[in-house]
This record gives C-alpha cells, sequence and structure tokens, in this order.
C-alpha cells in the first residue's frame, strides 16, 4: 500500500495535476504502429513483489500494515489463499502465483520496481525465473523511490534491459519494434521528462495519467486508480490522443477498492465489487468506444495488491475468524471455495473479449519426453503412455504391486495439473486404481505432490482422471500404483502434465 497515496487524491492528481505544458510527443517510427491481431500480452497485471515472512525473509514485510500481526491478522479486507505469504518463495507463492496467472488468460505481470538494490529488486531474478517457467511475460512499474528524477529513471530503465534484459520472461512488444514496457506511476510528480527521449528507441515508457499535455517525451498512458475506471474520466480523449499520435493506451481496470485495515480510521473513498458488476463495468469502459475503445493494452489493477482490496489473488473463502475479512462469495453466482477463483475467470473472459481469441494453451510438459516404468508386460512398454495416442497404453507385470511410471520433463517446470486416461473403448470397464503423484528436482529424491487415492477410470467419462494440486516445480513426475479394480497391473495410455489447475476453458474437466 502506497499509504502516502488515497484513491480520491489519486483520481484528482489524474486529471488536474502537473507542472509541465509540453506538447503532443514525437509519433513512433514508421513500422512501429501496434498490430492489427492482439494476443494474451496485451493483458498486463500489475504484480506486488514486496511482500516477506519469517520462513523466507526472517520476518513479515508489508503484512502488518496498518498496525496489524500476521499470519492471521494482516492488513487488508481480503485474506489471502496462501496466507501470508512471501514473494521471495519461488517455487512456492510465487510459482502458484504464475500458474494462477496462466489461468486468468493474462500474458503480463508489472513488476513493483523500487529502485537498484531495492527489496524488490532483489527479488526480480527469481520472479523472471518463475514466470519464465509458466511461459508469463514481465514487464516493470517505475515506483517513485526517495529521490527519483527523469535523470535516475533512465539509468534505472538501462539497468533494468541490462540486467533481465536477457531472461526468456522479459516483456518485449512485438507490435512496436520488440520494445520493454515501463509503467511510470506518479510521473506527474516530475516536471520535465525530456532525459526520456534517451531510451525511446529501445523502451516504451508511460506516463500514468490522462492529461495529454502531461506527456511529452512518453510513449503512452496508463491510469492504474482502480476506482476512476468505474466513470472513466478523460479515457475518450486519451484513447484518442494516442492514437493519433502513435502512444500505447493502456487503461486500467480493477475489480474494486477497499483500504480500511490497512489505514485504520481513512476516509479514502471504497469502491464495493458488487458481486463482479464492477468489474464488467471498468472493461467494458475501457473497450466502448464511447469511452475510450480499441486500447492498445489493457492494465488490470491489480493481481496482488492486497493492501487496496483491488487483488485478482484467490481471496481465502475461510478466513481467520473474528477479523472481519471479506470474501469473494457471490462473485458471478459463485460461493465458497469455488469463488476464490472467480475473478480471475472472469478476467480470461475479459482477454477473449478484447483479443478474440482464447489465451495460449497450456501444453502438455511429458508429451513425447523421456518416460520409464518399474516394469511392463510384453509389447505394453511405458513409451505408450506418452506418444499422443489413447489407443496404445502401458501395462506393468501382473499381479506385482507397487508399480510406478515416470516421465522426465527435460527441465525444472511448474507443474498444477496431471490428466491420466485409459483406452476410451467401452470394452475397457470402469475401474479405479489405487495411486499417489510424486516429483523430484533431481530424479532420486522424491516428494509427495498428491496423496494416494482412489483415481476412477470411467468409460462414460472418456476414462480420465484429473488430478489438480497447488503449483510445484519438478522435473520428473511419477505415479505410484499400488491397486487396480479392473486388472492385477498399473495401466495407462496417456500421462500428461500441465502448467495450469485448469484447462483452457474456465472450469474444471473431469
Amino acid at each position: 500500500m502506497r499509504n502516502w497515496r488515497s484513491a480520491a487524491a489519486a483520481a484528482a492528481l489524474l486529471l488536474t495535476a502537473g507542472l509541465t505544458t509540453g506538447g503532443a510527443p514525437p509519433a513512433l517510427a514508421a513500422g512501429t504502429a501496434v498490430a492489427a491481431e492482439r494476443s494474451a500480452t496485451d493483458v498486463h497485471l500489475f504484480y506486488y513483489p514486496w511482500y516477506g515472512s519469517p520462513a523466507v525473509s526472517g520476518g513479515y514485510r508489508h503484512w502488518q500494515q496498518g498496525g496489524h500481526t500476521p499470519p492471521g491478522d494482516v492488513g487488508a479486507d481480503f485474506y489471502p489463499k496462501l496466507g501470508a505469504y512471501d514473494s521471495g518463495d519461488f517455487d512456492g507463492a510465487v510459482a502458484q502465483h504464475m500458474s494462477w496467472i496462466r489461468r486468468s488468460g493474462a500474458g503480463v505481470i508489472v513488476f513493483s520496481w523500487w529502485g537498484q538494490d531495492s527489496y524488490e529488486d532483489r527479488l526480480a531474478a527469481g520472479v523472471l525465473e518463475a514466470a519464465a517457467r509458466s511461459g508469463v511475460k514481465v514487464a516493470w512499474h517505475l515506483e517513485p523511490y526517495a529521490g527519483r528524477t527523469a535523470a535516475s529513471t533512465v539509468a534505472d530503465i538501462a539497468y533494468i534491459n541490462s540486467r533481465y534484459g536477457s531472461s526468456p520472461a522479459f516483456y518485449r512488444d512485438a507490435g512496436h519494434g520488440g520494445r520493454g514496457a515501463f509503467y511510470v506511476f506518479e510521473s506527474l510528480r516530475i516536471a520535465d521528462w525530456s532525459a526520456l527521449d534517451q531510451v525511446r528507441a529501445h523502451s516504451i515508457v508511460l506516463a500514468q495519467t490522462t492529461d495529454t499535455t502531461k506527456v511529452a517525451h512518453f510513449g503512452g498512458m496508463y491510469t492504474y486508480d482502480a476506482i476512476a475506471g468505474a466513470t472513466a474520466p478523460g479515457w475518450k480523449q486519451a484513447s484518442d490522443f494516442c492514437r493519433a499520435n502513435g502512444l500505447v493506451w493502456a487503461p486500467s481496470v480493477g475489480p474494486g477498492y477497499v483500504d480500511d485495515r490497512a489505514v485504520p480510521g481513512n476516509t479514502t473513498p471504497t469502491l464495493g465489487r458488487d458481486n463482479g458488476a464492477t468489474y464488467d463495468l471498468e472493461w467494458r469502459n475501457a473497450l466502448a468506444p464511447a469511452t475510450g475503445g480499441s486500447p492498445t493494452w489493457v492494465s488490470v489493477t491489480s493481481f496482488n495488491e492486497w493492501h487496496e482490496g483491488s487483488i485478482l489473488e484467490p481471496a481465502s473463502s475461510t478466513p481467520p475468524a473474528g477479523s472481519g475479512y471479506q470474501t469473494f462469495a457471490g462473485a458471478y453466482g459463485k460461493t465458497g471455495a469455488d469463488a476464490e477463483t472467480a475473478y480471475l475467470d472472469r478476467t480470461r473472459h475479459w482477454v477473449t473479449q478484447f483479443t478474440g481469441e482464447v489465451a495460449p494453451p497450456d501444453p502438455d510438459l511429458a508429451a513425447g519426453k523421456a518416460i520409464t516404468a518399474s516394469s511392463h508386460t510384453g509389447g505394453y512398454g511405458a513409451a505408450a503412455a506418452n506418444d499422443g495416442n489413447t489407443g496404445t497404453y502401458w501395462e506393468s507385470l501382473n499381479h506385482t504391486f507397487p508399480q510406478s511410471i515416470t516421465v522426465d520433463l527435460g527441465a525444472a517446470s511448474s507443474v498444477g495439473r496431471i490428466v491420466l486416461k485409459l483406452p476410451p473403448s467401452p470394452a475397457w470397464g470402469t475401474r479405479t486404481q489405487t495411486l499417489s503423484v510424486l516429483g523430484s528436482l533431481n530424479g532420486s529424491a522424491y516428494s509427495t505432490i498428491s496423496p494416494s487415492a482412489g483415481r476412477t477410470f470411467d468409460p462414460a467419462t472418456g476414462n480420465t482422471v484429473t488430478i489438480t494440486f497447488p503449483a510445484t516445480t519438478q522435473r520428473h513426475i511419477r505415479l505410484a500404483i499400488t491397486a487396480n479394480t479392473g486388472w492385477p497391473a498399473g495401466q495407462l495410455a496417456e500421462l500428461q502434465v500441465f502448467r495450469s489447475q485448469h484447462p483452457t476453458g474456465i472450469g474444471e474437466h473431469g
């Protein structure tokens, strides 16, 4: 929470503040106009890596804002599904974040960055690595650290490009000459931004404003405010100006705003979620011609700014009692645990509306990879279990349990879902195989990902079983099978491994 900024003040700032009077910035060079086709990387989620916990960082960070005492009592009106997590828990919380971000359909996070060698800067490489494993790209939110100037911003952009630019997760916009993206929060605090001319060739720098007289030397405009999106003040003018001058227009939408627990006793206005109606309204304002229309990107406030209650990240449906936490219950008609991911799923809906296509599919990480088994019968070898053909299958030695089958993904990857298949023929009657899912980074030390349970394969539902679990980083995935009611052996036609907990479409397929 930026506790020096109220939402009301920010809304006014966007419209009226600033000291410069520069005219329109120069248009982008020929050939760098926005591509006609949109993709998931045109939707950007503001992402906050500023949280800490004793287990990872030696103490709580940010969660205690407003005088609270984590882990059960945090400075937020909603309580995280993951609890008071640590932004440096790359294989745990951060990997889960990336899985959820992929579920949302958005392709880019905008990393909140507070200067060179800041807490957030020291976590950037780990977040980039986790993002790369999940196919998520990373842009940058340059925050107003003490002493920030236009010149220091230019130096910061050079530093970020140099230090992190080689990461496969580093976002570069294909429609704008492969340049990186840098959002400048509270850009109106600085009067003269002419120094930005030094970075225009390789970086798109966005001003936080809708005032078209305050964007000289910038490459575009965004709004950030999660309240203003409900009325879209100045959006049409800003959108028209950006389109006419070859600039990026990236209006910000959000599901709501509430910071009462983070700033006790404040008078900041709140914006209720209205069971999802607020989020839908802001998305419509971003896309409708009357209030802007045809944005280059849509930025979303936010994935996880918990202090301001603008989160898409799942909030617990059963938060600690006695603290007055809100939940997402009722969002889009969902209740209980189903509501926890309601805003992720609704984001996917709007990504599809904006881009005209479903977000990139979640690839099967196990397809064609090296696969081995503890045993096999006759010609039913392990290779049949990831050859893409459900008509072939692996079968272990008969009358001998336990058995196992293991796939090497080829590299450490964030995984959150496994799909198991038997041949779909009705000749394969219903059977329950008792099995657990194990994972390993080195192929020797395995830990349990999903505990042993009976998994029922039913020809009426395609003889398919889906197992989901919190995202975990593994290279080797093993099924350990101890029983089969349909045949005295382990049997499998396909072992598929995916990053996300859910298929491309909204909802679970079983």
